[in-house]
């Protein structure tokens, strides 16, 4: 074993970039798992991001060695760089920094890119530069079968989701009790969920948990008992709950009656509510969505009202108006309506230089704001947002159909499931972008391998 002490500052700047791709690939890629959870109120920000942390974490330590080992020995021939092994890790460097560089840039701008195709460009090109096209695995064992599952992948999603979407509505969207029809369909789904979760841990293979030399029976009897011991825990004790809450309206329900299970259904008659107790059994999941027939009652000029939003002249950052907190403005167009923008006073003086913004406790807010700006943020006001990338999203949410409330509710435990599942499998695939291609320690072996 070589020990190259004289490139310990490429380690050192390796882990570095890989820390930062890997930040990248989780500020990109968490929404692939989360967003529709988010948008549609199945779950706030914060919550999506504590199980996204879980969900990630264990799959890339259950089940996310083999696609590293994939991105690091696989794409290029390494025993090509047996004589030179520093060659590799100057080169593996280099295709994080490019790696994280760009994904840090996209990011920033809001740009969806696939972080699998920014570290593979990376290797590739490196690879390419270092020892020409010939130190590439072009074949099946090397990049053919990376680039043929980009293109099967979204096949098979897409037909996999139509063929869920069209049994879905075909079973309990829209039949006449749809919610009932719901409460049927509702183990099965969590059966199904659990059985392709397990199914990911137990056919990659844990090293953990050792599972490598499992015999098919074996691995078919895991993922079925897991699978029908989750619709088991579903039928006992998630039903009676969801009975008591959505057809019975119990509104004296709270969330940690759940392992109750069976013994809710001796509660007896629901009692009326009291005056001054008005809150819906369930959020209403369409608020703020409006519906076609109420943008055309409406008769506004949609795109004057985002135009005087959008406007920078629009915040004024006078003070004339010192002894205001609160500006009204009348902004008159060639349309008939004049539209009226509340503006609000800004500080004179920036933050950095205002004392009360100085104080321990506002400077510990300060903090809180920007590091957690993004988990704040309203992503349902975000969608009323006009882009290049996603159109008129207020326009489409009112032209979609809407089911009912309480059968959308059913729904969203199963889109929390199934979007932890997907966060799990991200965690075990996507790792490899960022430990795939950094380099091993010079100090506790050979370099090239």
């Amino acid at each position: 074993m070589a020990v190259l002490h004289q490139f310990d500052y490429l380690f050192a700047l390796g882990l570095i970039f890989a820390f930062l791709d890997a930040w990248n690939i989780g500020a990109n890629d968490v929404a692939n798992s989360f967003a529709t959870s988010v948008s549609s109120r199945s779950l706030t920000m914060k919550q999506a991001m504590l199980i996204a942390s879980c969900c990630e974490f264990l799959g890339a330590v259950l089940v996310g060695s083999r696609v590293a080992d994939t991105i690091r020995t696989k794409i290029l021939s390494v025993d090509l760089f047996e004589n030179d092994p520093a060659i590799l890790m100057l080169g593996m460097v280099c295709a994080l920094v490019a790696s994280s560089t760009y994904l840090t840039f996209a990011t920033k701008i809001g740009l969806p890119v696939s972080t699998t195709h920014c570290i593979l460009g990376g290797v590739l090109g490196m690879g390419v530069a270092a020892v020409g096209a010939d130190g590439v695995n072009w074949g099946m064992k090397g990049v053919s079968q990376v680039f043929l599952a980009w293109v099967i992948a979204p096949v098979i999603a897409g037909a996999f989701g139509s063929i869920i979407f069209t049994i879905s509505k075909l079973t309990i969207l829209k039949r006449k009790d749809s919610l009932r029809a719901g409460l049927i369909m509702l183990p099965i789904f969590f059966a199904f969920t659990a059985g392709v979760l397990t199914m990911v841990i137990v056919w990659k293979g844990a090293p953990i948990l050792e599972v490598d030399d499992w015999t098919t029976a074996q691995v078919l009897g895991c993922i079925f008992g897991v699978a029908g011991g989750v619709g088991l825990v579903c039928v006992c004790f998630f039903l009676p709950y969801l009975y008591r809450k959505l057809v019975l309206d119990d509104w004296q329900l709270k969330w940690y009656m759940f392992p109750l299970g069976p013994l809710l259904l001796t509660r007896g008659s629901v009692p009326e509510r009291p005056a001054g107790e008005q809150d819906a059994v369930v959020q209403d999941y369409y608020r703020g969505h409006k519906t076609k027939a109420q943008l055309q009652e409406e008769g506004v000029d949609r795109q004057v009202v985002d135009d005087l939003e959008n406007s920078k002249e629009v915040r004024l950052t006078t003070t004339s108006c010192a002894d205001s907190d609160e500006i009204t403005r009348e902004v008159s167009s060639n349309h008939a309506a004049p539209a009226k923008v509340t503006l609000e006073k800004e500080d004179e003086l920036p933050w950095y230089k205002n004392k009360e913004n100085l104080t321990a406790s506002n400077m510990f807010k300060l903090a809180k704001k920007a590091f957690f700006h993004g988990v704040d943020r309203d992503i349902v006001a975000e969608q009323k947002k006009k882009s290049i990338l996603t159109g008129d999203l207020d326009k489409m949410h009112a032209e979609a159909q809407f089911f009912d409330n309480k059968t959308e509710h059913l729904f969203s435990f199963l889109q929390v499931m199934t979007a932890a599942t997907a966060s799990f499998a991200h965690g075990s695939n996507d790792v490899s972008n960022s430990i795939g291609p950094s380099p091993p320690s010079s100090s506790s072996g050979t370099l090239g391998n």
